[in-house]
């Protein structure tokens, strides 16, 4: 009869059983410890920092819009478009366009532009269409019914607003929290 040497010697051959009697193997090397206090402080200042983050981009670019806007109303010239292409855009089932990404060339003060038509219109290529750049901006390209429809608005800087304040919240609850714990100790 063949001897099982794990079963005799506790050695190089045996592992714990786990609680359905199977052997449990351990791994070689050494162990992993995670603290989890330490842990989940890490991840609420990687979730603030995300906050903060996520927010100062959503301000900017709240900022550079209503900056846009305000340039195309108040410094807005008249420019003619040369449409070069439109290429339809497919719809969520791919049956039907949803609308068209155009793209026109114009010259303003003797430089030639070629930039995206707002709007998602087709045009027939070569076809001509009213534009409105910013004279401190012509690259900023719009159409007169886009702009004319367009408004600065302060509603932008909501969601940002909420996520400095939900991240002012946290960060005011957990400075609380540790001077709780620091006045008790």
């Amino acid at each position: 009869m063949p001897m099982d040497l794990s079963e005799e010697s506790g050695g190089h051959g045996s592992a714990p059983e786990g609680a359905d009697g199977q052997p449990v193997g351990a791994l070689r090397g050494a162990g992993v410890q995670v603290d989890t206090a330490r842990a989940g402080r890490i991840a609420v200042a990687v979730a603030l920092v995300a906050l903060v983050a996520v927010g100062s981009v959503l301000l900017v670019a709240g900022y550079r819009k209503n900056a846009q806007v305000s340039a195309l109303r108040s410094q807005g010239v008249p420019v003619q478009i040369t449409i070069s292409h439109c290429l339809g855009l497919m719809g969520g089932t791919g049956s039907s366009p949803a609308g068209y990404e155009c793209t026109g060339s114009y010259t303003y003060h003797g430089t030639h532009y070629v930039e995206g038509v707002p709007g998602s219109t087709f045009y027939p290529d070569d076809a001509v269409v009213a534009g409105v750049v910013a004279s401190g901006d012509p690259g900023l390209l719009s159409t007169p019914s886009t702009v004319a429809s367009s408004r600065t608005s302060y509603t932008l800087y909501l969601v940002a607003a909420v996520l400095f304040a939900s991240a002012a919240g946290i960060g005011g609850w957990i400075l609380v929290r540790r001077r709780r714990r620091r006045v008790d100790d």
